[in-house]
C-alpha cells in the first residue's frame, strides 16, 4: 500500500519559475515531489500525453538557462 504524504505549499511555490511569463517547474522538482526518478517521471508523461492537454514542453534558450542555473545555486549548495 502506498502512503500518502501531504507536502507544505511552500515546498511546491519555491520550485516554480517564470520564464517566458509562463510559471515552469523543473522535470527534477517534479520528480522529487512525487519521489519518482526523473526518467521515470518524462516516461509517465510521455506515455499519457493525452491526458495533460495544457503541458508544454518548455526548451530554454542558452541565456535562460543559465538565469536558471544561477538562481538555483543562490538557493541551495547543490552543484550542477
Amino acid at each position: 500500500m502506498t502512503e500518502i504524504e501531504l507536502v507544505a505549499t511552500e515546498q511546491i511555490t519555491e520550485k516554480i519559475y517564470i520564464i517566458r511569463g509562463t510559471k515552469v517547474m523543473l522535470d527534477r522538482d517534479l520528480a522529487s515531489l512525487y519521489k519518482v526518478e526523473t526518467k521515470y517521471l518524462k516516461q509517465s508523461v510521455r506515455k499519457n500525453i493525452n491526458r495533460f492537454p495544457e503541458m508544454r514542453n518548455m526548451i530554454a534558450e542558452n541565456e535562460e538557462l543559465r538565469k536558471i542555473v544561477e538562481e538555483l545555486k543562490q538557493q541551495t549548495d547543490d552543484r550542477f
